[in-house]
C-alpha cells in the first residue's frame, strides 16, 4: 500500500498498519487481529495470492482485497475464487477505496468529541453517512437541511475531512449573527480607510477559508444584500474587499446549512432562487434525535464518559429510569441538548449512577407529537426573526443618530445603497 493510501484511510478515520513484503505481512497478522487486509499481487518478496492462499488455509476469515497495477483477468478471477472480497487495479481511485473500506467494515457514522468518536448506529445516520462520503471527494456546493442542535456543522466537517480540502482551513460562519453595517467587511475584507472606524487592513471568511471549506450555518438569515454579493462570488470566483478596487480570486468549497423552509423563504421574496441553486448542488439531510432511538443510549453513554473525564467525577452510568426517561423524551434541541444535559446531570450527580432528577427533564411534560414539535418550531422562529428585525432597526437608528442623519455616510456604514437606507427608514417608520 502507498502513503497516499495510507493517508487516504488515516483521514477517514481508519487506523493503518503496512508492511513491504509477504513474510512480514505474516508476521503481522499472526500478531495482531485486523478487519481488512489489502495486498498488491506483486511483492518485493512473495505475492499477495500466495498470502490470501496462506489465509485460507489457516482458515484466517479476515476480508481480503488485492490491489495492483499489472492487473490481469486470470489474478482476478483466482482472488476471487480464493475468497476475496474484491479486487482494485491501479491507480486505485481515493472514493473507490474509501467506499469499500466502508462497505466492507460497515462502518457507521461518526461524531467526533476533541479525543473519542462516537459511532452512530441509527439506519437514518447511517444513510447521512453514506452521502457525505459520496459527495466529499467532488468539489460540489452542499445544502444541509435539519433542526437545530441536530449536528450540521458535524456533518459539513465531515465533509471537509474526507474531502481533497483536508488539511486547508474550515471557517464556519453564522449568517444570522452578523450585523448589517458589518457584513461586507466580515466576508471579504477591507482595506485601511474604507470607512470610519477602519484603521487598519482586515481579512473576510472568504480569505481565511482561501483552499479550504466556507461553512455558511443559518444560511436562510442571510440579508438580500449579501445573498447578491455571495452569488457573485460563485458565478465570477473573485470578491473585491470593502474599499479596494482589487479583484481577488477565491477557491473555497461553500457548504451551508440551514433549518428553515427555503422554498416559502423564496416564495415570500426573502432568499434569492438563483443563489438557493448554487449552493444546493447537493442537498442532505441530518434528522433529528427523536428520529434516531438507537442512537439515544450510546449517545448518552459517550457524553457521560467524555464530562466525567473532563469534570473529574466518578459517575459510570444511568439508573433504568433514566434511560428510558431519555428514550421517550422528545430531544427538541437534539444532539446538543442532550450534550447539555448530561454534562449537567454529570456535574450534579452525588451516586455512580445518574438518575432521572440529575437529568434535569421535565418527567409531567406528555412527548411532544411531531405536529407540536413542527408549531413551536414555527413559533421559535417567528420570535426569532422579530427579535432580528428590532435589532436591525436598531442598529440603523443608532448609526443614523451617529452620522446626524447623513444618508450617504449612513449607507457607507451600513455597507447598502442610499435607496436601500430610505427603504429601512419607511419600514420602520423614521423620518
Amino acid at each position: 500500500m502507498s502513503h497516499i493510501q495510507r493517508s487516504w484511510l488515516e483521514q477517514a478515520g481508519y487506523e493503518v498498519v503496512t508492511t513491504i513484503d509477504e513474510p512480514s505481512a505474516r508476521k503481522q497478522i499472526k500478531k495482531t487481529g485486523f478487519d481488512l487486509i489489502l495486498s498488491d499481487v506483486r511483492l518485493p518478496e512473495g505475492n499477495g495470492i500466495r498470502l490470501l492462499e496462506w489465509l485460507c488455509k489457516n482458515n484466517m476469515a479476515t476480508p481480503f482485497v488485492v490491489m495492483t497495477e499489472y492487473a490481469s483477468y486470470a489474478d482476478a478471477v483466482n482472488a476471487i475464487k480464493l475468497g476475496a472480497e474484491d479486487y482494485l487495479p491501479k491507480p486505485v481511485h481515493r472514493e473507490r477505496l474509501l467506499d469499500l473500506a466502508h462497505s466492507l467494515l460497515n462502518t457507521p457514522s461518526v461524531i467526533r468529541g476533541e479525543k473519542r468518536i462516537f459511532k452512530r448506529v441509527s439506519p437514518q445516520a447511517r444513510e447521512t453517512e453514506r452521502l457525505v462520503r459520496l459527495v466529499a471527494p467532488f468539489d460540489m456546493s452542499v445544502l444541509i437541511f435539519g433542526p437545530s442542535g441536530s449536528g450540521k456543522e458535524s456533518i459539513a466537517q465531515s465533509i471537509h475531512q474526507q474531502s481533497d480540502r483536508n488539511g486547508k482551513p474550515f471557517v464556519a460562519v453564522n449568517c444570522g449573527g452578523i450585523p448589517d453595517g458589518l457584513i461586507a467587511s466580515e466576508f471579504f475584507g477591507h482595506v485601511k480607510g474604507a470607512f470610519t472606524g477602519a484603521d487598519m487592513e482586515r481579512k473576510g471568511c472568504f480569505d481565511a477559508a482561501q483552499g479550504g471549506t466556507l461553512f455558511l450555518d443559518e444560511v436562510g438569515n442571510m440579508p438580500l444584500n449579501l445573498q447578491k454579493l455571495l452569488l457573485r462570488v460563485l458565478q465570477e470566483r473573485v470578491y473585491q474587499p470593502l474599499g479596494s478596487q482589487k479583484l481577488i480570486k477565491t477557491d473555497v468549497r461553500i457548504i451551508a446549512a440551514t433549518n428553515e423552509d427555503m422554498q416559502k423563504l423564496i416564495k415570500e421574496g426573502h432568499f434569492r432562487e438563483d443563489l438557493y441553486h448554487r449552493l444546493n448542488e447537493f442537498d442532505l439531510y441530518q434528522p433529528p434525535l427523536c428520529e434516531c432511538k438507537e442512537d439515544i443510549l450510546p449517545l448518552a453513554s459517550f457524553f457521560r464518559e467524555q464530562y466525567a473525564g473532563d469534570l473529574r467525577r466518578e459517575c459510570e452510568g444511568f439508573t433504568p429510569e433514566a434511560e428510558q426517561m431519555m428514550l421517550d423524551y422528545a430531544w427538541s434541541g437534539n444532539v446538543r441538548e442532550m450534550s447539555n444535559r448530561i454534562k449537567r446531570a454529570v456535574l450534579v450527580c452525588n451516586q455512580k449512577l445518574i438518575t432521572v432528577t440529575d437529568l434535569g427533564l421535565d418527567t409531567g411534560k406528555p412527548l411532544e407529537t411531531t405536529a407540536t414539535l413542527r408549531k413551536n418550531t414555527r413559533e421559535t422562529l417567528q420570535a426569532s426573526k422579530l427579535r432580528k428585525e428590532e435589532e436591525k432597526r436598531q442598529m440603523l437608528v443608532q448609526t443614523l443618530e451617529k452620522t446626524g442623519y447623513n444618508i450617504t455616510r449612513t449607507a457607507e456604514l451600513l455597507g447598502v445603497s442610499r435607496p436601500s437606507v430610505y427603504a429601512l427608514m419607511q419600514k420602520y417608520g423614521l423620518k
